[in-house]
C-alpha cells in the first residue's frame, strides 16, 4: 500500500480558485491511474491524499517499492497548467509492505502507509518514507514532546542553525537566516513542524524568540572578531512575539550588549502576517523596529497576497520570493515571467529581493539573469550549526584568497 500527498496544498488553495484546485486534483488522479497496472487500485482519500493498493506481485522488496514510489512521484510532479501558468507540485510518499507489519489486513496496511506518508510530509517536501516498527515507536513517543520542550529549552537543546544568503552579482555572502532546531539527545534533530506547536502550546514562543536573537547576535560578534564578513543575520518573528510591547526594548538592549548596529539584525515576517490585517500592536512594533534601524524582510512572498499598501505600511525593505516560484525556473518560461513581474514591482518600490529554495546552479543563474539580488537554498548550503557555519565561512574566505596559478603559453 502507498499513500501519496500533494505538498503544501493549503498554499495552492490560497493562490487559486476552486476550479484551479479541482484541476490539480483531477490531473493528479488521472496521472496516478495511468502510471499503475490494470489490477492495481487507486483512490482519493481526503483532500490532496491518494492511496494505492498494489495487486499481488511475485517480488516487491524495499528497493523495488522505493523505485515504484519514485516513479509515481515523478509522474505526479509534472507541471500542471492553471490559468495560463504552470504549477509544479511536489509529492510526499509513504508506503507499507506486508512483510513489515505485525498484523495483516487492508485496514492495517492503510494505517501503516498513512503513518509513513505523514512522516514523509514532515521530512519533505518530496520525501519518501517506508513504514517500520521504529517509525511506529517514534510517532507514539511524539506526544511526549510538549512535556519535554520546556526542559529542552533549559538544557540548551533548541539552538540556532544558520543558512547563508549570497549576492547574485558578486557571489559574496550577504547574510544568514537563523533557524530554530531541536537536537534531541535520543531522537536526533527534530524538525520545527513538530516542536514549534509544542512550544506555542507551552507559551514559550517569546522565550524562543529572545533566544534566537541572542544566538544571531552572538554569531555576528564571533564572526566579526574572526574577520569573517557577514553583513547581517535574519531572525523569524511570529505574531505572538510582535505583539509584545517590550520586544523593541529587549532588542535594543541586546544590540548594545553585543556592540552591534541595528542594521545587522534582520526581522523576518511571514507574508501571511502582513496580508492578514495584523493588529495595531504588530504595526507599531514593526514601525519601531524599522526606526531603530533593523532590516525588515517579508518572508514567503507570493503565498499570502500582501498588497502594495501593506508592504509600504510595514516599512518592508526586502521581499523573499517563495520557493514555489523558484522551482525549475530555469526551464519554465511561465515561472520566469512570474518572477520577472515580482522583481519589476520590487524595483519600482525600491525593495531588495531574495529568492528562497534555490537548489541548482541553473536556477541560481536564471535568477541572476532576471535581476534577483540575493539567493538562499540547499544549492548554496543547508542550515548549519554555528561551528559548521563558521567553518563554511572560513573555507570560503580561504578559497577566495587563493591565487589562481597562471600557465605559460607557448
Amino acid at each position: 500500500m502507498l499513500a501519496l500527498e500533494i505538498d503544501r496544498f493549503k498554499q495552492i488553495e490560497e493562490r487559486h480558485d476552486r476550479a484551479g484546485v479541482e484541476t490539480v486534483l483531477r490531473v493528479s488522479a488521472d496521472r496516478l491511474r495511468r502510471a499503475l497496472r490494470d489490477a492495481d487500485r487507486a483512490a482519493r482519500l481526503d483532500g490532496p491524499v491518494f492511496a494505492v493498493a498494489l495487486a499481488p506481485a511475485r517480488r516487491l522488496d524495499l528497493e523495488s517499492a522505493i523505485q515504484l514510489a519514485t516513479r509515481l512521484q515523478r509522474a505526479l510532479s509534472e507541471p500542471i497548467s492553471i490559468g495560463g501558468a504552470n504549477l509544479y507540485p511536489s509529492i510526499s510518499v509513504g508506503f507499507a509492505l506486508t512483510t513489515r507489519l505485525d498484523r495483516s489486513g487492508a485496514a492495517e496496511l492503510l494505517r501503516a502507509a498513512t503513518l509513513a506518508r505523514i512522516e514523509a510530509g514532515r521530512s519533505g517536501p518530496g520525501a519518501i518514507r517506508s513504514y517500520s516498527g521504529a517509525m511506529r515507536d517514534r510517532v507514539s513517543s511524539r506526544g511526549d514532546l510538549a512535556s519535554e520542550v520546556t526542559a529542552a529549552m533549559n538544557r540548551g537543546e533548541i539552538m540556532a542553525f544558520f543558512q547563508p544568503q549570497i549576492s547574485t552579482r558578486t557571489g559574496d555572502v550577504t547574510g544568514f537566516e537563523s533557524l530554530a532546531r531541536w537536537h534531541h539527545p535520543q531522537r536526533g534533530l527534530i524538525p520545527p513542524a513538530e516542536f514549534l506547536p509544542a512550544l506555542r502550546q507551552a507559551g514559550l514562543m517569546d522565550r524562543l524568540g529572545a533566544h534566537m536573537v541572542t544566538e544571531a547576535l552572538s554569531a555576528l560578534r564571533l564572526w566579526d572578531d574572526a574577520g569573517l564578513a557577514v553583513p547581517r543575520v535574519g531572525v523569524n518573528f511570529s505574531t505572538e512575539e510582535l505583539v509584545d510591547p517590550h520586544l523593541v526594548d529587549r532588542i535594543r538592549w541586546e544590540l548594545d550588549r553585543f556592540g552591534l548596529t541595528a542594521g545587522r539584525l534582520g526581522i523576518e515576517v511571514l507574508e501571511t502576517v502582513v496580508a492578514g490585517g495584523a493588529e495595531d500592536r504588530v504595526v507599531r512594533t514593526l514601525a519601531d523596529l524599522a526606526r531603530l534601524g533593523c532590516a525588515l524582510d517579508l518572508d514567503d512572498f507570493g503565498t499570502g497576497h500582501a498588497s502594495i499598501t501593506n508592504i509600504r505600511r510595514f516599512a518592508i525593505g526586502r521581499i523573499k520570493i517563495d520557493r514555489t516560484f523558484v522551482t525549475r525556473i530555469d526551464a519554465d518560461p511561465e515561472q520566469q515571467n512570474m518572477v520577472a513581474a515580482i522583481l519589476t514591482m520590487a524595483d519600482r518600490l525600491g525593495l531588495d529581493t531574495l529568492a528562497e529554495g534555490v537548489e541548482t546552479p541553473e536556477e541560481q543563474a536564471m535568477l541572476a539573469h532576471l535581476g534577483c539580488g540575493h539567493v538562499q537554498g540547499f544549492g548554496i548550503a543547508r542550515p548549519m550549526p554555528l561551528k559548521d557555519a563558521t567553518r563554511w565561512l572560513s573555507d570560503r574566505k580561504a578559497r577566495a584568497a587563493t591565487p589562481v596559478p597562471l600557465r605559460r603559453i607557448g
